[in-house]
C-alpha cells in the first residue's frame, strides 16, 4: 500500500518568492503539484465563493479548448492544465470543504512523490483557528512561510497591482497607490497589500497554529541561495535538487522609488523590521541594507 504523502502548505508572503517556490518544487522528482498553483481551497468561505472560482474555471478551460493548435511543449502543457482544471471543478462542485476529495485532487498522479501541496498565500490572512484546521489536512503536514524585505515587497506588490489595474498609466497609479498606503489610507487594494506583509500580525498567528517542528519560515533572500535550498530541503525530507537560483518569476515592471518615498517607506515599515529582528537573530543583508539605506 502507498504510504501517505506529506502535505505542504505555502501560506505567503505575497511576492516574497511563492511561485518560484512552486516551479522549483513541482519540478523536484520528490514531489508532485497539479498545475493550478494557488487553490484557496480552505479560504472559501460561502457558496458564492465556489461559485466565483467555478466560473473562473469554466472560462479557462473554455480559453484553452478554442488553443487547439498548440504543439510540443505546450500541447502537453495545455492537456495537464485542462485535466487539473475539470478535475477541480469536481472538487469545487459541493460548495463546502470535503478533504477526502481535496487530499484526492492532490495526489491523484503522484506515483511515488513524497509531497504534495497547495500553495496559497492568501491563506496567510485567515484567522488563527482556521490556519489551524490545515493540520487536519493529513497525518504529516508541513508549513512555509516565506518573508521578504518589507520595503522591497510593498513596493513589488504595489507595482504588480498598479500594473494590473492601470497597464497604461502604471507609473502614475504605482506612486499613487504607494502614497496612500504610507498616508494610512488602506482603502481598495491598499488594504490587501498592506496585510499581505504584515509580518508582526502573522508570524505571532502561526506560532500559535502550528507545531514549530512543522512549520518553517525562511527569507526570501536565504531560499535562493544553495544552503537556502538545502534547509528547504531538509525541512521537506527531500534530496536537495538543482536549482535555478538566478531565476525570478513575476518579477513584474521596473520602477525606481523616489529617495523622499523610500524614506517615509521606512519610517511606515519600522514596525516589521523590528519584529522580524526580535525573532531572528540575523537578518539578510538587503534586510539591514534597507533599514538603513533604504532600496531603488
Amino acid at each position: 500500500m502507498q504510504p501517505a504523502p506529506t502535505y505542504l502548505f505555502c501560506v505567503g508572503a505575497t511576492k516574497a518568492g511563492t511561485s518560484w517556490l512552486y516551479d522549483h518544487l513541482a519540478g523536484h522528482p520528490e514531489c508532485h503539484f497539479r498545475s493550478i498553483k494557488e487553490l484557496h481551497y480552505f479560504s472559501m468561505l460561502a457558496p458564492a465563493h465556489f461559485d466565483n472560482a467555478l466560473r473562473a474555471g469554466r472560462d479557462e478551460i473554455s480559453e484553452l479548448k478554442d488553443q487547439a493548435d498548440v504543439v510540443g511543449d505546450a500541447k502537453a502543457w495545455r492537456a495537464r492544465r485542462l485535466t487539473d482544471l475539470r478535475d477541480w471543478q469536481k472538487v469545487l462542485r459541493a460548495k463546502t470543504v470535503d478533504l477526502p476529495a481535496y487530499r484526492a485532487f492532490l495526489g491523484d498522479g503522484r506515483g511515488n512523490a513524497r509531497i504534495v501541496g497547495d500553495i496559497t498565500p492568501a491563506y496567510a490572512l485567515m484567522s488563527g483557528e482556521k490556519l489551524k484546521s490545515l493540520s487536519s489536512v493529513g497525518a504529516d503536514v508541513r508549513v512555509i512561510y516565506l518573508i521578504r524585505d518589507p520595503l522591497a515587497r510593498l513596493w513589488s506588490h504595489v507595482r504588480m497591482i498598479a500594473a494590473r489595474v492601470a497597464p497604461h498609466g502604471f507609473a502614475d497609479e504605482a506612486v499613487a497607490q504607494m502614497n496612500r498606503i504610507l498616508a494610512g489610507d488602506l482603502s481598495g487594494e491598499g488594504r490587501g497589500i498592506a496585510a499581505r506583509g504584515d509580518y508582526a500580525a502573522i508570524l505571532p498567528k502561526l506560532a500559535r497554529a502550528f507545531d514549530p517542528a512543522r512549520l518553517l519560515v525562511l527569507f526570501y533572500e536565504e531560499m535562493l541561495t544553495v544552503s537556502g535550498i538545502a534547509k528547504l530541503s531538509a525541512f521537506l525530507g527531500i534530496t536537495p535538487g538543482s536549482a535555478d537560483l538566478g531565476r525570478r518569476v513575476h518579477e513584474g515592471q521596473a520602477l525606481a522609488l523616489a529617495p523622499a518615498m523610500v524614506d517615509r517607506a521606512r519610517v511606515y515599515l519600522k514596525p516589521q523590521y523590528h519584529y522580524v529582528a526580535s525573532q531572528f537573530a540575523e537578518l539578510p543583508q538587503a534586510w539591514r541594507k534597507s533599514m538603513n539605506e533604504g532600496v531603488a
